[in-house]
């Protein structure tokens, strides 16, 4: 039994003391502990390396003491595990040298039995697992369809994504067939992530927003319900999409257990849409840690109030930026641990 469990409790929509609090890209490049490693290991070392991997997650859970921990990981493995090299490139970002652009080179992309490509992380789960010693859950992650086909056609990271949806658009037969083995391929991973004993997982939309709505629900939204569906009764399953806010309503009754929400939609909006019946996750401006510490605190205070202490799990609206002060993230943390509701 996890000695904290309120993260899943929260996402159970059972009423709690208080909301439970992590952050998206906790594990990682805010903290000094996290450089030093990165100083002797490239990134791909990192994540290929179980016990570096491991450490890594535990990290600011030693630090801050958050409520979950997420496994150091990234969403360009499934790639690599289907056959595209995908290099990442010092001050620069994922590279994908040969990227996907026509039908033959959809046909040559495979889906690999994800427990064997990947076993790298699952041994990490364990690892992490035995290091958490059932004290707070930890939480498994992929990126959506939509968004890794976005790195695997563009090549490398964009703030248009254009050859993304030129391919989409004027090959979306290609298209949908690569979107396919990609969600094949999540749902096997993410099978065998929670075998391995992760407590919760959460899929990655991050360039989702980058649609709009109709070409959303085609290239983006089935794939997402198609993981929801085949998770169903394995572990709850987290849906953050990025700028999708317009989407928030048909992902409330999705079956995911709860939604991710950014800092551009409101906790107002997000609870209208969504019909107040679902988890919800967010949404502080990542930008916003580097306030001074008394602020951060007075404005965590008041999203939660403003989302309700029940059915929420604190959260930023995107990952967490590698310049924030590490007393600021504590701020953040500490804020949801301080917190007493007005009403409870």
């Amino acid at each position: 039994m996890i000695k904290n469990d309120l993260f899943i409790r929260a996402l159970k929509g059972e009423s709690v003391e208080r909301p439970p609090v992590w952050m998206m890209r906790q594990a990682g490049r805010y903290l000094p502990e996290f450089m030093e490693i990165r100083k002797e290991f490239d990134f791909f070392t990192r994540c290929q390396t179980p016990e570096l991997a491991s450490e890594i997650t535990v990290q600011p859970i030693r630090r801050y003491g958050m409520d979950a921990a997420i496994l150091f990981s990234d969403i360009l493995v499934i790639p690599q595990a289907m056959g595209i090299e995908v290099q990442m490139k010092p001050n620069f970002g994922p590279y994908i040298p040969n990227p996907i652009r026509s039908q033959k080179d959809v046909d040559e992309v495979f889906v690999p039995n994800a427990e064997e490509a990947l076993n790298y992380v699952m041994q990490a789960i364990k690892l992490t697992k035995e290091k958490l010693d059932d004290e707070i859950p930890l939480i498994g992650f992929a990126g959506s369809p939509w968004t890794i086909l976005c790195y695997c056609v563009q090549g490398e990271g964009s703030k248009t994504f254009d050859k993304a949806k030129e391919f989409c658009f004027t090959q979306p037969i290609a298209a949908h067939q690569m979107l396919q083995k990609i969600t094949d391929t999540t749902i096997d991973y993410l099978k065998a992530k929670i075998r391995a004993g992760v407590n919760a997982v959460q899929v990655f939309d991050s360039w989702g927003g980058m649609l709009s709505p109709t070409d959303y629900q085609e290239f983006s939204w089935k794939y997402i319900q198609q993981i929801i569906d085949a998770l169903k009764g394995e572990a709850p399953v987290i849906v953050f999409g990025k700028g999708c806010w317009f989407a928030l309503k048909e992902m409330s009754v999705s079956g995911a257990a709860a939604l991710g929400v950014d800092w551009t939609c409101s906790p107002q909006n997000a609870r209208y849409l969504t019909g107040g019946n679902i988890t919800l996750q967010g949404n502080f401006d990542p930008s916003r840690l580097l306030s001074p510490p008394d602020e951060i605190k007075k404005m965590v205070t008041q999203m939660i109030d403003d989302f309700g202490k029940d059915k929420y799990v604190v959260n930023l609206g995107h990952g967490i930026l590698p310049n924030i002060p590490i007393e600021n993230a504590k701020a953040f943390v500490d804020a949801v641990k301080e917190y007493k509701s007005r009403s409870y």
